[in-house]
């Protein structure tokens, strides 16, 4: 590298530091965030539970509602119920393909969802996962306005994340921040079977 390209370099991230060294210090406020992770990608579950992780490494409280999965024990169920302090809930039947019954899906999701209920209530949690509960909404198994007045009306300190494709775009718009994934490649596209440990 010439001398000319290491200073050029050292002047762009110097003024890039500037800038984000302001930002940082204009971002002064601290409250509990919405956060969407929707998409037709692989990982957005993977992101939540990644972020619970993180979390419960900071001794905060988790607890985790997983809504449409429950046919069987994921890995990330499998990990999470090793500590009894993370409330893991699975409130599902299986994917909708496999149940063909709305009126049972509907019955299902308002179960989940009674039980969601309790945990955004609760100001002692600080951070509340809601797997697949986009799939629910998408598919009008519960109403979305009761949803959205539930996640306003939360502790002020408490975090949420919401999973799943399809997310609404009243949901979108009244997250903090929203993820969306990509499916570039899979390789399901080329014969390769869902994986423990991977997929599921």
């Amino acid at each position: 590298m010439s001398r000319d390209t290491d200073q050029r370099h050292r002047e762009r991230m110097a003024r890039k530091k500037a800038v984000v060294e302001e930002r940082i210090a204009q971002a002064t406020g601290e409250r509990g965030v919405l956060i969407v992770n929707t998409g037709n990608g692989k990982g957005k579950s993977s992101a939540a539970f990644g972020v619970a992780l993180r979390a419960r490494g900071h001794g905060r409280k988790v607890a985790i509602a997983q809504f449409i999965k429950g046919r069987g024990a994921t890995g990330e169920e499998l990990f999470f119920k090793q500590f009894t302090d993370v409330p893991f809930h699975v409130t599902g039947d299986g994917f909708t393909w496999d149940t063909q019954n709305r009126a049972q899906d509907e019955a299902t999701a308002r179960r989940g969802w009674e039980l969601a209920l309790t945990l955004l209530r609760d100001a002692a949690i600080d951070l509340v996962v809601l797997d697949e509960l986009n799939i629910v909404l998408k598919y009008r198994y519960l109403p979305l306005d009761e949803v959205l007045e539930t996640l306003r009306r939360r502790p002020p300190m408490q975090h949420v994340i919401i999973t799943g494709r399809g997310a609404p775009d009243e949901l979108i718009a009244l997250a903090d921040t929203v993820t969306e994934m990509h499916e570039v490649k899979h390789a399901f596209q080329d014969g390769i079977k869902a994986q423990a440990g991977i997929e599921f």
